[in-house]
């Protein structure tokens, strides 16, 4: 089956092209009576759309969504919901001396061996412009999950190149990580990362960096083992993220340095007698299953593939060229890709949620 779609009862399929008419999903499986309009899921899409600051793309899209389906009198119907946001500043001219030639560490060589064709303006579905459609999805997993067990799906830019923020996750929150262009809740740290960003987009060139995501108050007892662990389906939602080369959960590769006499989250009682885990290295689960900790990960970027630094490439046609990369590009994806991490987080975990209630009924 072709890879594009998501989840099994809480299922997206996205389409659209970056400089085509328009980008959107189709979202299937949400639960009927779910109050929703543009209003709930544009906030999300502001996140993520390009020209937002200094440091991103200067292409200038609003990314004005349209509901289109499965909702009537302002509340979800239970059918499949059309989303869909139209194209208002696509230059596909930027593309044509680069329709010929291979951007080196991109999509274009890949998309021409296994299709025998690829859409060159802008990359077509191999461009981040597709993930508008994955946060659109995201902000109706979100707003579910927060209104039925005040779930937060939260995530901020941690690292830039070799600039690392320290802060703890408990002293992030929503407002603290928008008030920074970047997305990192240390403003120390954040402005370092801006000025880091801004040398490297006056040298055309890009940098990569790591966002850490977690999500507040998940409901206990999700995850479908041996397969489909919750952070099994997690590190797939966050690898098939544009850019993304690496996910680390819980304690991750720290992990390996501890004993099993460390790193063991022990069991306590609160003070309601409730089961609760002393310390939390697993990152939320035990065997792949909620525990209803905070459940914490982190998400490497690498750095943009299209820049405008001369590189040596080839063109299709087998012959040695230099390609400086027109068009309008970023040169850190990280500050929008943190509503791309924390839609993907909200569409497993309401994925997840939908599919332990049909067992257990």
């Amino acid at each position: 089956m072709p890879g594009n779609s998501f989840g099994q009862l809480f299922r997206i399929t996205t389409f659209g092209e970056s400089h085509g008419a328009a980008v959107g999903v189709v979202v299937d499986g949400c639960p009927p009576g779910l109050k929703l309009s543009e209003r709930d899921i544009q906030p999300e899409l502001d996140r993520r759309k390009p020209g937002q600051s200094k440091i991103t793309t200067p292409r200038k899209e609003e990314d004005t969504i349209h509901i289109l389906s499965g909702v009537f009198e302002g509340k979800t119907t239970g059918t499949p919901i059309l989303l869909i946001a139209y194209n208002k500043d696509a230059k596909p001219s930027d593309y044509e001396t680069m329709k010929d030639i291979y951007r080196p560490s991109h999509g274009d060589y890949t998309y021409d061996i296994k299709y025998g064709i690829r859409d060159w303006r802008g990359s077509g579905r191999a461009s981040a412009r597709e993930t508008l459609a994955r946060v659109a999805a995201g902000a109706i997993a979100k707003k579910y999950l927060f209104e039925k067990f005040g779930t937060e799906c939260l995530s901020y830019v941690e690292q830039v190149g070799t600039i690392k923020s320290n802060i703890s996750i408990d002293k992030v929150t929503k407002a603290a990580i928008d008030k920074s262009i970047v997305r990192c809740p240390d403003k120390t740290t954040a402005d370092k990362m801006i000025r880091l960003i801004e040398k490297v987009k006056n040298e055309n060139d890009s940098i990569g960096g790591v966002i850490k995501g977690f999500i507040k108050s998940p409901p206990p007892g999700l995850g479908e083992p041996v397969f489909d662990k919750l952070p099994a389906d997690l590190g797939k939602a966050m690898l098939s993220i544009n850019a993304v080369k690496g996910f680390e959960f819980g304690s991750g590769f720290d992990g390996v340095t501890m004993r099993g006499s460390e790193h063991n989250d022990g069991f306590e009682l609160d003070k309601n007698n409730k089961i609760k885990m002393s310390t939390n290295n697993a990152g939320g689960t035990l065997a792949g299953i909620t525990t209803g900790e905070n459940i914490y990960y982190r998400v490497a970027f690498k750095p943009v593939a299209t820049i405008s630094k001369p590189q040596k490439t080839v063109t299709r046609l087998a012959k040695h060229a230099t390609l400086s990369a027109a068009g309008r590009h970023d040169p850190c994806v990280l500050p929008r890709a943190v509503p791309i991490v924390d839609a993907m987080a909200a569409i497993v975990l309401m994925d997840h949620y939908l599919r332990h209630k049909a067992q257990n009924l």
